[in-house]
């Protein structure tokens, strides 16, 4: 990999802040959005879709884990395609992975400008709400790791507080009648994998902590941990607010509310009786959805850095001051400002939910052929069951998400193919 002093890493990050990273990732649009989306397609059986997801996390996030101790710098897979498959599906694994995660970052914006909106009892949100988190996050990221990390750290708090505040509550609040805008049929088994996959992409938020592994100390022993950690709590976080949400007004009216970007979670309260959640829910919204934000930019300007070193991108991205790959996150909070202001939530939630399939299919395939290598059978299996059930939960969905995704892909090869032939290095391994 091309890499000199002067846009090198500084770990800085231990086994605490690596799990503060990884829940600042995942407890947010998830939580918030993504839970009520899936209701919306398997009604009162998100459980089940929670389960389905967070299985999936659990097995790419092992796999995730193995190489990033082996290859511990930034990139994620798009460093280990490269490296251990063939670097034309690196390229494309860096591609994919920006184009899923920009989704997933202009879909929190739109989240916090949707809670930001039915708290301040508004039609509909602010145009200033959907541009101002991602300024915000960018400014921080810019700043540093360590201000990113604190940050982080009070945000995912002030996010736990209020979920578990509606849980308490939605756990003890009878059922309200609540008539959904459309009729719903028995969801069946396609149903159920589509619902899982949307609430897998909330899930890879353990990414995160392996796309930032050359910022962490002893990645070997701290990555893995961490992303054991963040899936198993965030999973019990999602099955519990999917039950609340769906034992006061239904899992069909969950999905309507999270569809329109309502603010979900607010409006169950306020249309159970739990009016004085709304505040705290707005605040645990913005913060929780702010976190991801924030941690999104962080993990896409690093990819972009790792991509700018390889001359995948232009090498000029790849330049690291005092703050991090400053350059690398202005473009980046670029991008998904655009997104965001050009696109609905269920449309780039599910576009970012095909990408990031198929962006873990080839993390599990790098992890089996390094684990095979090794002669560690039991993890290649491991990994080889990941990406069999990264193939299958993908073809769950419908032909409309693999659009963006398809495109973006093509533009990015060819973005990669003109930086390399108008900027050509020396390749060493």
């Amino acid at each position: 990999m091309i890499m000199n002093g002067e846009n090198k890493l500084k770990r800085t990050i231990g086994l605490p802040g690596a799990i503060i990273l990884g829940l600042g990732s995942m407890v947010g649009t998830g939580a918030f959005i993504a839970i009520g989306l899936a209701a919306g397609i398997v009604d009162d059986l998100v459980w089940i879709a929670v389960l389905i997801g967070g299985g999936l996390a659990m097995l790419n996030g092992l796999s995730s884990a193995r190489l990033a101790a082996r290859h511990p710098v930034s990139g994620g897979t798009y460093e280990y395609g490269y490296r251990e498959l063939h670097p034309s599906i690196g390229v494309g694994a860096g591609w994919l992975f920006l184009t899923a995660k920009s989704a997933s970052a202009a879909t929190a914006s739109m989240g916090i400008a949707g809670y930001l909106a039915e708290s301040l009892g508004a039609t509909s949100p602010p145009t200033w709400a959907l541009g101002l988190p991602i300024l915000a996050m960018a400014a921080i990221a810019a700043v540093g790791l360590r201000c990113s990390l604190l940050v982080t750290t009070v945000m995912v708090s002030l996010a736990i507080a209020a979920l578990l505040g509606f849980i308490v509550w939605g756990l003890g609040t009878p059922a309200i009648q609540a008539v959904p805008e459309s009729p719903r049929l028995t969801p069946t088994s396609i149903d159920l994998l589509h619902a899982g996959a949307l609430i897998f992409v909330a899930f890879t938020g353990y990414g995160r902590i392996a796309t930032l592994g050359e910022e962490i100390r002893d990645p070997t022993r701290s990555i893995p941990i961490a992303v054991v950690i963040t899936v198993l709590v965030s999973a019990g976080l999602y099955l519990l607010i999917g039950i609340a949400a769906t034992n006061v007004v239904g899992g069909a009216a969950f999905g309507d509310l999270a569809s329109a970007a309502d603010g979900p979670l607010i409006a169950i309260a306020d249309a159970g009786g739990g009016g004085w959640l709304v505040i705290p829910l707005a605040v645990g919204a913005c913060a929780a959805m702010g976190g991801v934000l924030l941690n999104l930019i962080l993990g896409l300007s690093r990819v972009v850095l790792a991509m700018g070193r390889r001359h995948d991108l232009p090498p000029s991205l790849a330049r690291v001051g005092d703050g991090g790959p400053v350059i690398a996150i202005v473009v980046v909070a670029a991008t998904v400002l655009i997104v965001a202001t050009t696109g609905s939530i269920l449309t780039a939630w599910s576009g970012s939910a095909a990408a990031v399939l198929a962006y873990y299919a080839i993390t599990n395939l790098a992890a089996a052929r390094m684990s095979f290598r090794d002669g560690q059978r039991s993890a290649a299996t491991a990994s080889g069951l990941g990406a069999v059930a990264c193939i299958v939960v993908a073809c769950s969905l419908p032909a409309a998400a693999w659009g963006p995704p398809i495109i973006a892909l093509l533009a990015g090869l060819c973005i990669s193919i003109f930086s390399r032939v108008f900027r050509p290095v020396p390749s060493s391994k």
